[in-house]
This record gives C-alpha cells, sequence and structure tokens, in this order.
C-alpha cells in the first residue's frame, strides 16, 4: 500500500503543479488492476475543443465500469459510488455534448480514445472492488490532470467549461483520497 500512496502522492504533485506530463496506454492484454504509471495514459490538452472531446470519451469509459461495479459489488459503499459516478459524469457528458454542438458544430472529431481501465466482466466481490479502485484513482487523475491544465493554462474559450473542468478537478481529487482511503483499509 505504501507504494500506492507514493504513487498517488507524485501524480497529484504533478496534477498541483499544472505540468504536462503524458503517461504511457496500456498494451495489448490489459486486464484489470494492471494500471500502473508509465510513459499516454494520461492525456495533455490544447484547446477548449480538445479538453471536450477527450473528457466525453474518458468519462464515458467511467460510466460503463460503473455499472458493472454497480451490479457486482458486494458493497453498499462502493455500490453508492457508482451510482455517484453514473449520475454525475452521464450529465457531465450531456452538458459537454452540448457545448461541442453549440460552440464547435462544424469540427470533425478524428479522437480515437485509448482505455485506461481493465476488464471487469466477470468479476464481483472483493476481486471487483479492488481492480476498480485501483484502476479509477488513475482514471480520475487523468480527469483531474485535464482540468488542470485547462485552468492553469487558461484554455477555456468560455465560463462555462472553466466551471466544468474546475468541478471535475475538486470533485474527482476528494474522490481520489475517499478511494486511497478505501483501498488502504479494506486491503
Amino acid at each position: 500500500m505504501k507504494k500506492y500512496l507514493i504513487a498517488t502522492l507524485i501524480i497529484l504533485t504533478i496534477i498541483a503543479s499544472g505540468a504536462n506530463y503524458v503517461f504511457a496506454q496500456p498494451g495489448p492484454g490489459f486486464g484489470p488492476g494492471m494500471m500502473g504509471m508509465g510513459p499516454g495514459m494520461m492525456e495533455s490538452v490544447d484547446s477548449e475543443y480538445e479538453f471536450l472531446v477527450k473528457m466525453i470519451p474518458h468519462h464515458e469509459e467511467a460510466v460503463y465500469n460503473a455499472k458493472i461495479l454497480r451490479d457486482n459489488t458486494n458493497r453498499e459503499e462502493m455500490r453508492e459510488f457508482a451510482e455517484d459516478i453514473i449520475e454525475v459524469q452521464t450529465s457531465e457528458i450531456e452538458e459537454m455534448e452540448k457545448y461541442l454542438e453549440k460552440w464547435y458544430p462544424d469540427r470533425t472529431n478524428d479522437y480515437v480514445y485509448q482505455p485506461m481501465m481493465g476488464n471487469y466482466e466477470g468479476l464481483t466481490g472483493e476481486e471487483l472492488d479492488f481492480y476498480f479502485l485501483e484502476d479509477m484513482i488513475f482514471h480520475h487523475m487523468g480527469a483531474v490532470m485535464m482540468s488542470q491544465q485547462l485552468i492553469v493554462r487558461g484554455l477555456d474559450e468560455h465560463q462555462e467549461v472553466y466551471l466544468l473542468a474546475r468541478n471535475i478537478r475538486d470533485s474527482q481529487r476528494q474522490e481520489i483520497f475517499m478511494m486511497r482511503n478505501w483501498l488502504n483499509n479494506w486491503y
């Protein structure tokens, strides 16, 4: 657990500094709980448009996996957390899609999202909870980092996107600490 705490603190320090670090994408055969720091797991953003285009599939992955968690966990805390992810991030997806349609209707989106989380199909109970938490911490770090980049670099063109990014950064940072505590207390 100590190595996870140290890794979390390093990533949060990078995020807090607004740095533009990019970590590696998972390779072939990527499975649950295999997320780790390495040379693109976390995306860099260079514009408001890019933030929106990249954050939508990032959120979609979280919602998809939260539904698996909700339906297969034995812990009420995890079920409630999954429901919260589903509700909040689905709402944010809809909000971001409206922004793209309103402000960038003629832009072509050729972005290909690289999944950050493992495959949880067939996992249940303790095993599912552990791998989900382990992966979701780094997944949240990716969203926090993209949001921080938009804010620190002044990439927002609309106040609504700035406020969305700030909310994502702040709420998911708190959830990272909550997930760390759960991992430390349960495992």
